[in-house]
């Protein structure tokens, strides 16, 4: 029984490991340590395995691939020492919105490596785009090409564009997390594309580069990759043929899976990265296409396992032959992916990693919702008030989700490496709640 609490580590950073004590330990760092230094709720960031995870992004399409550029997609979580740190390791930024791309600027990020997205962009936001020099404006429909080409004429400016299509693909994952299929309410339909490129092309301020799709998150598979790859490519090649366009850059999105549980194991970054420029390669050959520039979006693929989340158990609820509750001081305010997305996690007691199992719990959140659930009758070892609770893989679309339910503070956050924890941002006080309000 106690081999199950160290099975789960596989789905902890990579750094992950048990102490003489019996504690978690993550970047050389004692969890129960931490925890007691920042407090909790308390998401802690494993330096190393970010690292490994951009170099192994950045090598593995590299190697295979002439010409391609990582781009982080910001939206699983950015501040400017995460940004400083992915400027470190030679990535861009995929941002959405002006408060993603203030941090990159905030940062000293160069924004000529910055890809702006989005499917409502504002003109306010597109006067900034331009204003900062941001590398690539990815156009999502007709409104917003309109919109630009207004403001880029205005500002006496031609910005490098990309159209994101919206390929009719099924990539086989949560409706939520859905975006290449048709009824979608990102990118620009097929049967509307060739108008777009023409429209684009007629724009004198506007420089089109380049066609964008983002299939979806969590994709196991690489078929729905290959899928949309094939109808991106055999558009760009009527294009060429119909109106001249040149495909410099083909912009595939991100949406690689990660391991959230035991059941669900993920492929590795070569997996994707062998089948997918292979099929750009292949395809571009049979349709005399020069092989353009490929950029790949990752962003749960690279900050997922690398964030944990510690919590200290409160209340634990014994209801006799139906269910066991341990209340902890965090929940759907911090992570509403359970909640939002029936999402699954692992969990260890921090402090309890060489105890035997002594039944299942259910982990409840503090907040005043039936539905803040974080992790449904998992096998742990007995837990009393006090212990600490980590659940793995929070470090994508946790802190950036997080709100301020029932007034309670967002989490402190560190990264660890070596032995050393450093805080990266610092977790909110009671004045950070009403410092916007006007009287």
């Amino acid at each position: 029984m106690v081999i199950e609490q160290v099975t789960r580590l596989s789905v902890f950073p990579v750094t992950a490991e048990v102490n003489k004590r019996g504690h978690l330990v993550v970047g050389g760092c004692d969890t129960v340590k931490l925890a007691t230094e920042f407090g909790t709720p308390l998401y802690v960031f494993d330096e190393a395995g970010l690292r490994s995870k951009c170099a192994e992004f950045k090598t593995e399409f590299g190697k295979r691939y002439a010409d391609v550029a990582i781009v982080y997609a910001c939206k699983a979580f950015i501040n400017k020492p995460l940004a400083l740190l992915f400027q470190e390791e030679g990535l861009g930024l995929d941002v959405v919105s002006a408060g993603e791309m203030g941090i990159a600027r905030s940062a000293g990020f160069p924004l000529n490596k910055v890809y702006f997205h989005g499917n409502n962009k504002s003109a306010e936001e597109i006067n900034l785009a331009l204003q900062w020099g941001i590398g690539r404006i990815v156009v999502d429909n007709f409104h917003e090409l309109g919109m630009l080409g207004e403001i880029a004429k205005e500002r006496n400016r031609t910005p490098d564009i990309l159209l994101r299509l919206t390929p009719a693909v099924d990539p086989h994952t949560h409706r939520y997390i859905t975006t290449g299929n048709i009824d979608s309410k990102f990118g620009i339909p097929l049967a509307s594309a060739e108008e777009a490129v023409v429209t684009a092309l007629s724009m004198a301020n506007l420089n089109l580069v380049g066609l964008h799709f983002h299939i979806g998150s969590l994709i196991f598979e690489v078929e729905p990759y290959l899928q949309a790859i094939e109808v991106t490519l055999e558009f760009a090649a009527e294009m060429k043929r119909k109106h001249g366009f040149e495909l410099k850059e083909l912009n595939i999105g991100g949406g690689v899976a990660v391991q959230y549980s035991l059941g669900s194991p993920a492929s590795p970054v070569s997996y994707y990265a062998e089948a997918i420029t292979a099929k750009i390669m292949s395809k571009c050959q049979q349709l005399k296409l020069p092989l353009p520039k490929l950029v790949v979006e990752p962003g749960r693929s690279i900050v997922g396992q690398a964030g944990i989340a510690l919590y200290r158990a409160g209340v634990v609820k014994d209801i006799p032959g139906i269910r066991r509750y341990v209340s902890v001081d965090g929940g759907m305010a911090d992570n509403i992916r359970p909640a939002l997305y029936g999402a699954k996690q692992e969990a260890v007691v921090a402090n309890k990693m060489n105890e035997k199992e002594a039944g299942k719990y259910t982990i409840a959140g503090k907040f005043c919702e039936s539905g803040d659930i974080l992790i449904s009758d998992i096998s742990l070892p007995e837990i009393s008030a006090g212990d600490i609770i980590a659940i793995a893989t929070c470090g994508a679309y946790c802190l950036s989700m997080a709100s301020n339910y029932n007034a309670s503070l967002k989490p402190a956050v560190v990264l660890v490496k070596d032995g050393k924890a450093r805080l990266i941002r610092r977790q909110e006080v009671l004045e950070d709640l009403t410092r916007c309000d006007v009287v």
